[in-house]
């Protein structure tokens, strides 16, 4: 720990203004030497007696950049993350894409607040783990990362991640932009056209820029020609001037920078080595290819954002016993039992009530089959991967619910169908771990592990033992474990019930006895489209120098082609049932600079309390641009007793309907009739829908 805690000796400005802050910030930086200035522009360790370091145990302390003990100005303290603080025994929740399935942005606050917390406790200052990326391909490697597919629901949880993590430290949302093919992540150049980039991979950036996130992280990959890290078009023109994005931008770490002209394009800190910077920024400045004004804006911009953040926090939060105690250990449950999603769940033969949920029944009635439900299996291992001081795998979590059941590790097929046949009910879980998806990870140290899928089907082995198992015992359930989509067809219709579980953290096993059992009525929807296979998918080349990335992918790409998904996005199932009626527009035209309310009414039809996810789309019918069939622009989660009814009211601006002019560079609302959808997924037989026409003038 830095001496005064993780600001050092910066002041406490938690009652400054705007202005006292901004002036603060340029009377220290104009006492600095440019040496001083060079030195808050780049991370603090040492290449080669910290890198190994990181490379045997990745950011297992807070990684420095940029202190200044003459100034008493401390040095950033990064924290990887997003599926909690990267550093010592921390609390680990659910991967991000869990999280997006649960379309809970309340919870998604709790658990930022919570990050937040115990990276504080730990001597960061500073969270790198806001990643928004756009899911293109349900293959990219890193997919567990982040949010889903829908550019609006990344901004949303990204947004209330940023909320929650900023009570405590600063915040960093990446990569930045368009990072969604893992193993070519260092070289791909992609390219996307002016509209595409504004309307599809850059919005949910903005949202956190316009939450006031403190930092964005700038991408490996090259966007039209350019690396992202040098991409004077992103970082300058779009995020700095046009967004009015105040903070300041580091780079992915130790690949993100080329050379010192980075800074000229917007860079403001070489993370977490100084490689490209340092004496060579120094040179640049004297041969005139970075001017001392753009050293000077990136230093204003890193050290107002300590002065800004030194006044944040909760002392009275930051104990010790806090990191993986109780209360966030109860949080990491909770979050994966709301991201668990119910894809499938039909009466057997015999009974009249749907498989799930279970009853516990006597010992050996239930058989756990498959390797994935003995082992402790979070996610990825590269710069995400954090180390609870326990995971509760599958198998552990059933047995503690129910006590005793019987379990094979599913290698021999014919002795997992001999299991089956001996017990009433079947759980198999199969999926994914770090060595199939995740970050790219080759080094001298260890063969090569994780990167983009091979497959979005599961294992030649686990479809085998699924259809093998189903066939000896109809009530058989198939919980799945990965980071994105997986196709389904060579199974999917031999059992009667499916749970995507995703990575889920710690309290994994715990959350799946729940949902299993009953504890927790399921409340997920799928935060991307589950295809029928990949060719109903955009192309994805996991080795590609460059590839384009056009408009529609996901949902969008599907309803252009017709094509029905497996499972839809924002699909998901409950052990209640629930109907949304009665749509309503408080008028059927709006002028371009209007709004309109969108209101319905949800009710529990079923048994039992649960919680359903209010959805609502948009589409243009005549517009004059290609617009998706619709697109998800607000969402709401609803919790109902068994009875109950409410009414659910959205607020739909015109301006949110707006698309990119390429040609004027701006943004316009299109005079044109509209489709308003509102249901409990993207399907159209989910959906109640009502017209409404945006005209010049009302």
């Amino acid at each position: 720990m830095v001496p005064g805690g993780v600001w050092g000796a910066l002041p406490d400005t938690s009652n400054w203004s705007d202005g006292q802050i901004e002036a603060a910030a340029a009377n220290l930086r104009d006492q600095m030497t440019l040496d001083e200035k060079i030195a808050q522009m780049s991370g603090d360790q040492s290449p080669l007696l910290d890198g190994w370091g990181m490379l045997r145990a990745y950011n297992a302390s807070p990684i420095p950049g940029g202190e200044n003990r003459r100034l008493g100005i401390p040095g950033i303290r990064f924290s990887d993350g997003p599926r909690g603080v990267v550093m010592y025994e921390s609390t680990c929740f659910p991967v991000s894409m869990a999280r997006g399935a649960s379309w809970d942005v309340e919870l998604e606050e709790r658990i930022g607040d919570a990050i937040g917390v115990e990276a504080r406790i730990q001597g960061a200052n500073f969270f790198g783990g806001v990643c928004v990326n756009l899911l293109r391909h349900p293959a990219w490697g890193r997919a567990q990362e982040t949010y889903g597919e829908d550019p609006h629901l990344l901004g949303e949880m990204g947004v209330a991640l940023t909320r929650g993590v900023q009570r405590h430290v600063m915040a960093c949302v990446k990569h930045f932009a368009c990072n969604s093919i893992e193993n070519a992540r260092f070289r791909v150049n992609v390219q996307v056209d002016e509209r595409t980039l504004r309307e599809v991979y850059l919005p949910h950036f903005k949202q956190c820029v316009d939450a006031g996130v403190a930092s964005v992280m700038s991408a490996y990959n090259q966007v039209n020609g350019a690396f992202c890290g040098h991409n004077d078009v992103l970082l300058r023109s779009i995020l700095k001037e046009e967004w009015g994005f105040e903070g300041f931008v580091i780079s992915d770490f130790v690949f993100g920078v080329k050379g010192a002209d980075a800074a000229a394009a917007g860079l403001d800190i070489e993370m977490p080595f100084t490689l490209r910077f340092g004496r060579n920024l120094k040179r640049a400045i004297r041969k005139g290819k970075v001017s001392e004004t753009a050293i000077d804006n990136a230093v204003l911009r890193i050290v107002r954002a300590k002065l800004r953040f030194a006044g944040v926090g909760e002392p009275e939060r930051y104990r010790q016993d806090a990191v993986a105690g109780d209360a966030h250990r109860q949080l990491a449950r909770e979050a994966a039992c709301k991201s668990m999603v119910l894809l499938k769940n039909e009466v057997v033969a015999d009974s009249e009530q749907p498989l799930l949920p279970l009853k516990g029944g006597q010992a050996g009635q239930i058989a756990v089959i498959g390797r994935l439900a003995d082992i402790a299996n979070t996610g990825d291992h590269g710069s995400s991967m954090v180390r609870p001081p326990y995971v509760v795998t599958p198998l552990a979590g059933i047995r503690a619910a129910v006590g005793d059941v019987l379990f094979d590790d599913g290698s021999d097929v014919q002795r997992a169908v001999r299991t089956a046949k001996s017990a009433e009910t079947v759980v198999i879980v199969v999926g994914y771990t770090h060595a199939d998806e995740g970050e790219y990870i080759k080094t001298p140290l260890r063969k090569a592990i994780g990167g983009d899928r091979a497959a979005l089907t599961l294992h030649a082995h686990d479809e085998a033992l699924i259809r093998a198992v189903a066939a000896a015992n109809p009530r058989t359930v198939v919980v799945m474990v990965g980071g994105s989509a997986i196709v389904t067809e060579a199974w999917r219709q031999t059992v009667p019930a499916i749970v995507m579980a995703w990575y889920a953290g710690m309290e994994g096993g715990h959350a799946l006895a729940d949902i299993l059992f009953g504890a927790v009525n399921p409340s997920a929807k799928l935060p991307c489209t589950f295809p029928k296979s990949a060719a109903q998918l955009p192309f994805f080349d996991r080795n590609a120098t460059t590839i384009t990335y056009d408009y529609l992918h996901g949902y969008w790409l599907l309803d252009r082609d017709g094509h029905e998904p497996a499972f839809a996005f924002g699909f998901g199932l409950s052990y209640t049932t629930f109907a949304v009626t009665d749509l309503r527009l408080s008028a059927a035209e709006i002028a371009v600079d209007g709004t309109v309310t969108v209101q319905v009414t949800v009710a529990n039809t079923g048994t039992r309390a649960g919680a359903e996810v209010v959805q609502l789309y948009v589409g243009c019918d005549d517009g004059a641009v290609m617009r998706p069939k619709r697109r998800l622009y607000a969402f709401r989660k609803v919790a109902l007793e068994s009875g109950e009814r409410q009414d659910v009211a959205f607020e739909l601006s015109a301006e949110a309907l707006a698309y990119f002019d390429v040609s004027g560079k701006a943004w316009r609302v299109e005079p044109a009739m509209y489709t308003v959808y509102v249901g409990s997924s993207s399907r159209s037989a989910d959906l109640l829908a009502e017209k409404l026409r945006i005209v010049n003038e009302t």
